[in-house]
């Protein structure tokens, strides 16, 4: 901490609580409440409910569970195909000169620089017609989520290639290791903090990504963000509510796997 006084660390801890509740904190509660309510005419919600997520698990809404987890998956296979393309960019980067890194840079940048909805129309426009046919399709879906999320992934793996101690490299090299050893087992395991903390966002980011979805997404398939507009759009709140918590408890899931991941590398 750099602030040495007790009276200013608490006033701190105060300020930071006054800034996180209402703006952070304030509204997943209230999309929580309101998952278990069954109307809310006030301040606080009327009554409790499980009908919501009774919906969720039962009958022909049990599709939207199943959902889930094909939207899980897809977030997952988007983010490791974003993170080994961000990975080897940033590793092939280093070896650029300044400009044509900062062209690399930019062009990783584009699809972030732009709306995802810009993105989605692009892919659809360019995967409507053989030999390349993915228009209506999961591949669709995973390759525009790729597209927007390996910029983080790149601009997280050149930012810990900076502070990246070129003494172990130059040491295992002069010992005799070939590059591909130098890499494999010298390299990746010190960026594996890192490469776990940028897979973690790339799937976080994938999981609640709608604009470029909702212009991709196959008829059979319907990715449980645009489940949740789609309910809250007709009015459907409550129910709303309670995908978005089942969104955000998948998402949770998985980032908390990601942390004990990175957390086991950052003591290796």
């Amino acid at each position: 901490m750099l602030v040495h006084s007790r009276p200013a660390r608490r006033a701190l801890h105060i300020l930071f609580l006054v800034l996180f509740l209402p703006v952070f904190a304030l509204p997943l509660l209230v999309i929580v409440a309101a998952s278990f309510a069954s109307s809310w005419s006030g301040t606080l919600p009327s009554g409790a409910t499980l009908k919501h997520y009774q919906d969720i698990a039962h009958g022909e809404a049990l599709h939207a569970l199943l959902t889930s987890v094909l939207t899980a998956l897809t977030a997952l296979a988007a983010s490791l195909a974003a993170l080994t393309a961000g990975t080897w960019a940033a590793l092939a980067a280093e070896k650029l000169g300044r400009r044509t890194r900062r062209l690399l840079d930019a062009l990783f940048l584009l699809p972030v620089a732009v709306p995802s909805v810009v993105v989605g129309l692009s892919l659809l426009v360019a995967f409507s017609r053989p030999p390349f046919l993915l228009n209506g399709t999961p591949q669709i879906v995973i390759l525009a989520h790729t597209v927007l999320v390996t910029a983080f992934a790149y601009q997280s793996v050149t930012a810990a290639l900076t502070r990246l101690d070129p003494a172990y490299e130059q040491s295992a090299a002069g010992l005799g290791a070939r590059p591909a050893y130098v890499l494999w087992r010298v390299k990746l395991p010190l960026l594996l903090p890192s490469l776990t903390a940028a897979a973690g966002l790339c799937f976080a980011l994938s999981m609640g990504e709608l604009s470029a979805t909702m212009m991709l997404y196959p008829p059979d398939w319907l990715p449980l963000p645009v489940q949740v507009f789609a309910a809250t759009d007709r009015g459907a709140l409550f129910a709303g509510a309670a995908l978005a918590v089942t969104l955000m408890a998948a998402t949770l899931l998985v980032l908390l796997g990601v942390s004990r991941i990175r957390t086991k590398a950052s003591y290796r």
